[in-house]
């Protein structure tokens, strides 16, 4: 009896572990999208139009940076890789990849590749506002909606929250508009807006707007300051509205091109429409999947970095692509330090970064006054991070991998950084970027122009 229980339990322990393996098979199968085409091969790759730098740009190995970020990796369960970029004293004396932007074809992670940014971009949108704020062609406070508002077109005069007039364009920057996530995040539900609007999938950044208007806001604007990815696509259509210029071709040729960026640009959100250059995304086995947001005709369920979400339509509020190198070069020319000259005007340096208590800052994810400052991003399968210290210290780090920790991860890498950036000695006589003639020319420019 006792030998028969025991085959029983044995039978019965098979039996779970086969239908676990099942179930894991079947929702890995489910999150496949069938735009997958067959993997990059090296020759895939184009050059890029920026000046870059690759891993054999760099003489200089610093033991301390290696050791900790290999052992983030390992020790967080990473499959990707990641880019970091640090300048020191307007130089970038140190711009490397680690493991691998395509894990299939085992093509390592180099400092010229570009991957997604995430919410990295509203720092992007917000030099683009400041910009227009620098040449006089909007305020802070000039109201967003209604008919004396910055988008005054007929089809956003219809709103259900006479508040709605009161928000300005510094309170979309600082999240106090009025909104929240509590019913859901709208840059991230096109099919629930689409079944109640009518409307064929993809919606549009219109669409969301419309939508929003005819819903209630949350707390009366200015009054508050919670995180708000719609506030920035607002912004992304203010805009547009203002230079008569899509928001993409404005930030390229009136903030990107002066710097020498040429490879920053919105990214997609299938694999077949990967970017010369731009690295696949690795999210974990477990992270949830989402719907297709183009599918009207049937469920189909896809992984969130592979058509679960709307990289375009996101665009100001988090849909940007670029390397680590580029992003800090954009750093160095918003930092408010002597060495490169800044794209912006002293003023608008310091307005984005010195706010109220309670108010988050321009742009920016925190500010502590003219120390550190920080901006993160995170999307399924990325996590961005960009730091300027107050030792004329800057940095870039990107990665095309997530795990468990979701959101959280930036916060880990951050205080990695964090521990690691005071205790380094940088090389002070190496510039990875003394070969590029546009941005030593940059580096030589006066403020007159501001």
């Amino acid at each position: 009896m006792k030998n028969r229980y025991i085959l029983y339990t044995f039978i019965s322990a098979l039996s779970t572990i086969a239908i676990w393996v099942g179930a894991k098979s079947l929702y890995l199968f489910s999150c496949s999208t069938p735009q997958d085409i067959s993997l990059l091969s090296v020759t895939d790759y184009n050059e890029p139009t920026s000046f870059y730098i690759d891993n054999n740009d760099n003489d200089t190995t610093i033991d301390i940076i290696d050791k900790n970020l290999k052992t983030l990796f390992r020790r967080e369960w990473l499959n990707g890789g990641m880019q970091i970029a640090i300048s020191k004293n307007g130089k970038i004396v140190y711009s490397k990849g680690y493991g691998y932007s395509n894990v299939e074809d085992s093509i390592p992670m180099q400092p010229y590749n570009r991957m997604r940014i995430a919410s990295v971009s509203k720092l992007v949108t917000a030099i683009a506002i400041m910009h227009l704020v620098d040449e006089g062609k909007i305020s802070l406070d000039q109201r967003v909606f209604g008919f004396f508002g910055i988008l005054n077109d007929e089809v956003y005069l219809t709103y259900r929250d006479k508040r709605i007039t009161d928000i300005t364009v510094r309170q979309l920057l600082n999240h106090s508009g009025g909104w929240t996530t509590r019913w859901g995040d709208p840059m991230f539900m096109p099919h629930s807006i689409a079944r109640q609007m009518g409307k064929k999938l993809p919606i549009s950044m219109h669409d969301i707007i419309r939508f929003m208007l005819e819903k209630r806001i949350h707390f009366t604007p200015g009054t508050a300051s919670i995180y708000c990815n719609f506030g920035y696509g607002v912004l992304g259509e203010i805009i547009e509205k203002v230079t008569g210029m899509p928001y993409e071709e404005y930030v390229k040729s009136e903030i990107l091109a002066p710097l020498g960026i040429y490879d920053m640009q919105l990214g997609y959100s299938f694999k077949h429409e990967t970017l010369p250059n731009e690295v696949y995304y690795y999210e974990a086995d477990t992270s949830a999947c989402a719907l297709n947001y183009t599918n009207n005709d049937s469920i189909e369920f896809v992984r969130r970095a592979y058509g679960g979400t709307d990289i375009q339509t996101l665009g100001a509020a988090g849909g940007w692509v670029a390397s680590a190198t580029d992003l800090l070069k954009l750093t160095l020319a918003i930092d408010g330090f002597d060495d490169v000259p800044d794209i912006l005007s002293h003023e608008s340096v310091m307005e984005m970064t010195h706010h109220d208590i309670g108010f988050d800052p321009i742009g920016w994810r925190t500010t502590k006054g003219d120390s550190i400052w920080y901006r993160s991003g995170t999307l399924a399968a990325t996590t961005a991070m960009i730091a300027r210290h107050p030792n004329n210290v800057n940095y870039v780090i990107l990665m095309n991998t997530g795990n468990h920790r979701g959101p959280e991860l930036a916060t880990v890498v951050k205080l990695v950084m964090d521990r690691i950036i005071p205790t380094i000695e940088l090389p002070s006589e190496i510039d990875l970027l003394e070969d590029d003639k546009y941005w030593q020319d940059r580096k030589t420019l006066n403020r007159e122009y501001q």
